[in-house]
């Protein structure tokens, strides 16, 4: 004889999927973090295609080294933000658990949210390695959680496009 599993604890598996994703995503990224700062000297650069390179550099600022050169006060204020954006997709995790999309892309940011936020208390920067260039041109290193973040935001957008085309659609029937 098989015991019910209660009503709550069905509803909420959802919810812990979705965590473990987010920690999944900052374990990853702390892991790969930890391998580069201790296999590359600070600006090496290890090719690896054409267009591609691994390197390591620090960013003490935010998205495209936004505020890299402040005083360090910068530092704070990002993790808090990270904090704070963390407990609001928790909460919107918890309530919303089986919107998939959704779901998906809170994980993702949150996920990088808190990847970048550990290295910025326990270093004082976010530790970035990949390098994407194209002879002159570069595009700024980042690391896995900014790519986390990065398709969160994009899960966000479809998110928002199919919830309007489902409006949409029922307006028009």
């Amino acid at each position: 004889m098989t015991q019910a599993t209660p009503l709550a604890a069905v509803s909420r598996r959802p919810f812990a999927g979705w965590m473990a994703l987010a920690q999944i995503l900052v374990v990853l990224d702390q892991i790969s973090k930890i391998w580069f700062d201790a296999n590359l000297d600070y600006g090496q650069r290890m090719p690896v295609l054409p267009f591609f390179d691994f390197t390591l550099v620090y960013n003490s600022g935010a998205a495209f080294s936004f505020l890299a050169d402040s005083e360090g006060w910068q530092r704070w204020l990002f993790t808090a933000i990270a904090l704070i954006a963390s407990v609001v997709i928790i909460r919107l995790l918890w309530r919303h658990p089986s919107q998939k999309i959704l779901c998906a892309a809170l994980a993702c940011i949150l996920g990088g949210a808190l990847g970048n936020a550990i290295d910025r208390v326990l270093y004082g920067h976010v530790v970035d390695f990949l390098l994407f260039y194209w002879q002159d041109w570069y595009f700024p290193a980042f690391n896995i959680a900014d790519v986390a973040i990065t398709l969160g935001a994009i899960f966000l957008l479809l998110d928002e496009i199919l919830r309007w085309r489902r409006e949409r659609q029922r307006r028009h029937s």
